[in-house]
């Protein structure tokens, strides 16, 4: 069996937990946003939170199983977490810069992780 693909040298539960904490995070604004009084205002923040909480817990659960696109998963994560970071950023609302902060830290963890992987 060749298990050259895994990657089980590289512990990633601290990588894990930061996408979990990310899409709790995401999750946490995007039940906030909706009960802000101009919902529509907020409209594309909550489409990016629930995008980003999805791909987050997805890229947790890939990397917990150790999956062969795992790495080239986190770019997308990085990109969407990006994107979700730079939304929240422009509202005021607590929960927004909580969520925008926890983007952020995602991104980077994100970013150091897969390193030079490039989509084929």
């Amino acid at each position: 069996m060749n298990n050259s693909h895994h990657h089980s040298g590289h512990p990633h539960s601290a990588l894990i937990q930061e996408l979990i904490n990310c899409a709790l995070s995401c999750e946490k604004c995007l039940t906030a946003c909706l009960e802000e009084s101009d919902v529509t205002m907020m409209a594309h923040c909550i489409e990016l939170d629930k995008d980003c909480a999805d791909i987050c817990f997805l890229a947790a659960r890939l990397l917990q199983r150790d999956s062969e696109i795992g790495h080239k998963f986190l770019l997308i994560c990085e990109e969407i977490c990006r994107l979700c970071a730079a939304e929240c950023s422009k509202h005021e609302h607590e929960h927004c810069k909580v969520c925008a902060e926890a983007c952020e830290k995602c991104a980077e963890a994100c970013h150091a992780h897969h390193g030079e992987v490039h989509l084929a």
